[in-house]
């Protein structure tokens, strides 16, 4: 190492050494699990530079904090710490003392003030925008119009999301005028843009601030389900579902429905052969959105010019080139067009060690060109040992990207590789680079989301989630120089299991898959797999069945076969949150605790969780391509950290956790009317959040308590629960038998080729209520094809999307009041006190007043406990009338069950108050952010 950049990094070091040791000291520090609660929310913009270079802006997403640090010649100097909404997890900077931070639970976006007379920093206004706000950036004329991208849907959209009509756009990004944010309480967005997409993520704005690309998170690879009854009996040779269609012990596999794939004319599955007629839409695959940023509304580029498809499966970030204009997206491409895992021995081909590319795609007046970030990769030979030299050469999972000024090299964050890759754009676009450790920079935080330049320093600063810390790196040594974490308030048990869910080098022996491949930040992706395997064996079911009405005589199977063949057909990629108390896992319930039945929970038997989940331990070798399966001790950590993994509210429900009449007379149909099969629907789709209190935080059941119950599919599957069926789209199209479709119609272009049961071959939400197309459940009970029939459907489909979670709807929600806005933040106030004494949330208020720092935990009877511990307590109105009185402007916000004292007040757990420890500047999570 040259001189110069050895006193380089020891400059750095001596500069961050002291907010290191005071910043982290407390660092995996046990936190009680009922004080925190772990959302996994994936990081979209984690880091923001000021303007003039001189302030350095991170998200603290574990932590619900904006960290401001300063920028020195010799490192950086952390200054202040600044409360946000709940799970932040994108910052722009405006100007050197105006930040805006994206809180994705919150629903929120935080303008945040850091100006000289701010002490520090302070929330002072709180747009409230569409569910799951992900990321944000400034264009337009000026660059004064912020762009954030959020889901169509949520409590504070201002229109009807229509989630049951064909052809409405899932994708919606607000724009704000950030000189006039309105008086509303929610901010009066210039515009609400629409795109015909599921959920957004990125978005990249050009350096004249003229267009904004906004980019499709689970965008799709034009994949599809064919219904099994669509498809003939007898397996390929009858034209029915592709061989083999028994394992190789013979036995004969379920009639399943048959993947295919859209080629833009035809849909063809793995063999080739066309289902088109059996499949009445298109997916045109818009990936990628132009915005006119300069236009009066901002909007949609009009025709082809307007977007770009093919880009990927699932889109992660996205960087504008500042010299040639082109735009690098970082996304993974999914092979779910093929099928099994397992050595492929009798079936002659698998999927594993090959499920997904890891890529850049770059979009230019050429057109759209993915790039392999691995073509190194012998796919061919599977499953060497660890380490290996393939897999040190591997990056996966790209998520965020910086170009330097002169457009020459992109930097990208690899997150499941916990490195940096560095390309030569020329290179990149040409597709003549060599995948290498020499174009590399190894981090030893792990889990790299995103990065900015500070290329007057010749540094580069990189957030690493797995320990939740800021990486220092040398851009001309390519070299980590320091590393510097941030306060964390998670379990130990939570960042010592996180890596198992990431970490593709030590998943799998390519060294560019991990489980995070599918499961998609914990969470699914919106696809179908055909993940049986015909080199494994028939399984028994050892799970406890629904008890059968009498009617139906005491076969509890219907004649159906209960047990597991290994060769299970396509089925949807299920969420990996809310496991906890759930019972057996995958949709038939494969991976289970029991030996023998049982039939109590928690944590007995097949309800055994724990055990559960470690039976997918086969899936590292099977499917991921490892050479061996991960230790007990390691398969023991990662089951702590993921079942602590939780749904969020329900972005639905209405946020006093009413009902809407349509609402609740589906829930009453649900409790109350006896269907065709086992009794109401609640008798098999069991929905009590009370149930189990011994269960702590994930006490209750939401719609399964995990038992089998027959269902009219061939797999005979596990009841499964009914939280998210908000996230899913619907396909509006479908061929059925029974005549739901004429047989010349065609539903046109939709957004997903997946619906809302195991396989995803339901359609729409009214024949997931309804079955097929003669309504066994409702002409059962009396009620046919009438309209009063077609409006219970209807409200089935309401309450459905409604349906309770584990959370209120309003945990997340804020408000932020100052001396300006009493009449219209008011009510919203009133709001969050009444849930959080109905006992839904904790209540935290944060903020300043007369310009100190100060913290509010809400104890209930209207009182508030100050975060200094000789004061006494508050009233709500005399906190209120605090802010009119002291000019100050306090956030309001309903935190899950338990986190009050934590978020409020007491942000260490250690008995000694935060503005105590402010005063006495012996406060550890905040050394340098006194009063």
């Amino acid at each position: 190492m040259k001189a110069r950049d050895m006193a380089l990094q020891c400059d750095v070091w001596k500069s961050v050494l002291t907010a290191m040791i005071l910043v982290g000291c407390l660092v995996g520090q046990e936190v009680s699990a009922s004080s925190f609660t772990v959302f996994e929310s994936g990081q979209v913009r984690p880091l923001a530079l000021s303007p003039s270079g001189t302030r350095l802006f991170a998200v603290n997403t574990p932590d619900n904090r904006l960290e401001v640090f300063q920028v020195l010649p010799t490192g950086l100097l952390h200054i202040s710490s600044v409360p946000v909404g709940l799970e932040p997890v994108a910052v722009a900077a405006r100007s050197d003392t105006e930040v805006w931070v994206v809180n994705h639970l919150s629903d929120s976006v935080s303008v945040v003030d850091l100006s000289p007379n701010g002490h520090g920093g302070s929330v002072v206004r709180t747009l409230l925008v569409g569910d799951e706000p992900r990321d944000i950036v400034f264009a337009g004329t000026g660059k004064d119009r912020a762009f954030i991208t959020a889901a169509h849907r949520g409590q504070n959209v201002p229109f009807n999301p229509q989630f049951s009509t064909p052809g409405i756009g899932r994708a919606d990004v607000w724009v704000f005028d950030a000189n006039n944010l309105g008086t509303s309480l929610a901010g009066n967005p210039l515009s609400i843009v629409t795109l015909f997409s599921d959920t957004p993520r990125a978005l990249a704005a050009t350096p004249d601030g003229s267009r904004v690309y906004a980019a499709a998170f689970h965008s799709g690879n034009r994949t599809s389900i064919v219904h099994e009854l669509l498809v003939p009996n007898g397996g390929e040779a009858a034209g029915g579902v592709p061989g083999p269609n028994v394992n190789f012990e013979g036995k004969p596999a379920p009639e399943t429905g048959v993947l295919v794939k859209f080629n833009g004319t035809d849909w063809l599955d793995s063999l080739g052969r066309s289902w088109t007629d059996k499949v009445r839409f298109s997916l045109p695959d818009k990936d990628v959105f132009v915005i006119d940023a300069t236009a009066n509304p901002p909007a949609q580029l009009a025709g082809p010019s307007g977007f770009y498809s093919g880009v990927g499966t699932i889109l992660f970030n996205m960087a504008v080139n500042p010299v040639s204009g082109k735009v690098y997206v970082s996304n993974t491409e999914a092979r779910n067009d093929l099928r099994f895992e397992g050595p492929g021995s009798f079936a002659g081909s698998s999927l594993r060690g090959h499920l997904h590319e890891s890529r850049i795609t770059v979009l230019g007046s050429s057109g759209v060109e993915p790039r392999h970030l691995n073509k190194h990769i012998n796919y061919g030979v599977c499953c060497a040992a660890l380490p290996n030299a393939e897999n040190d050469k591997s990056l996966a999972q790209p998520l965020g990207m910086v170009v330097t000024a002169n457009g020459a090299t992109l930097y990208v964050a690899a997150f499941g590789s916990s490195k940096l890759g560095v390309y030569s754009t020329a290179a990149l676009e040409a597709d003549t680079f060599v995948p290498g450790t020499a174009n590399q920079i190894p981090l030893s935080g792990g889990g790299p989301t995103g990065m900015v330049l500070d290329e007057t320093n010749g540094r580069m600063y990189v957030l690493t989630r797995f320990d939740n810390a800021i990486s220092v790196v040398n851009t001309t040594t390519k070299q980590e120089v320091a590393h510097v974490p941030l306060y964390n308030p998670e379990p130990p048990s939570v960042v010592a299991g996180r890596p198992y869910l990431y970490d593709a080098r030590k998943s799998s022996s390519h060294g560019d898959s991990s489980c995070a491949s599918c499961h998609i930040f914990g969470d699914f992706d919106s696809l179908d797999w055909n993940l049986g395997n015909p080199d494994a064996a028939y399984k028994l079911n050892k799970n406890p069945i629904a008890t059968t009405p009498p009617e139906f005589g005491t076969d509890p199977t219907f004649g159906q076969d209960p047990n597991f063949h290994p060769v299970k057909g396509p089925l949807a990629t299920q969420s990996l949150r809310g496991m906890a108390n759930h019972g057996p896992m995958h949709w038939r319930g494969d991976r289970s605790g029991a030996d023998t039945a049982a039939n109590a929970q928690p944590d007995s038997g097949a309800f055994n969780e724990t055990e559960a989940f470690k039976q997918f331990n086969p899936a590292f070798m099977d499917l991921l391509g490892r050479s061996a399966q991960l230790t007990p001790a390691e398969m023991q950590r990662f089951s702590e950290f993921i079942l602590q993994v939780v749904y969020p509210p329900n972005p639905v429900r209405n946020l006093d956790n009413s009902l809407t009449p349509a609402q609740q007379a589906g829930r009453d149909f649900f409790f109350n009317t006896t269907s065709f099969f086992h009794g109401p629907c609640q008798s098999c789709h069991r929905l009590d959040p009370n149930a189990n209190p011994g269960a702590g935080p994930f006490k209750g059941f939401y719609g399964t308590d995990g038992k089998s119950a027959f269902v009219a599919t061939a797999i005979f599957p596990k009841t499964p629960h009914l939280r998210n069926l908000y996230q899913k789209i619907g396909m509006f199209g479908v061929a059925y038998p029974f005549g739901f479709l004429p047989p010349d119609s065609f539903m046109g272009d939709q957004i997903r080729g997946f619906g809302f049961n195991s396989d995803g071959s339901i359609d729409t939400m009214m024949r997931f209520n309804s079955g097929f197309d003669y309504d066994p459940i409702f002409n059962s009970v009396g009620i046919p094809n009438t309209p009063a029939g077609h409006q219970a459907k209807l409200d089935m489909a309401e309450f459905l999307l409604a349906f309770d979670t584990n959370l209120a709807p309003i945990v997340g929600q804020q408000v932020t009041l100052s001396p300006t806005n009493a009449s219209v933040a008011g009510p919203r106030v009133n709001l969050l006190v009444a849930r959080a004494n109905a006992g839904e949330c904790d209540l935290v208020v944060k903020g300043r007043n007369a310009q100190n720092e100060v913290g509010f935990a809400y104890v209930g009877n209207g009182q508030f406990k100050s975060d200094r511990q000789s004061q006494p307590l508050l009233t709500d109105a005399a906190l209120r009338q605090q802010v009119t009185t002291e000019l100050g402007a306090l956030t309001y916000t309903c935190t899950p069950p338990g986190s009050g004292q934590r978020i409020g007040i007491d942000r260490d757990l250690d008995g000694h108050l935060d503005g105590d420890e402010r005063t006495s500047g012996t406060d550890p999570a905040n050394p340098l952010s006194h009063p």
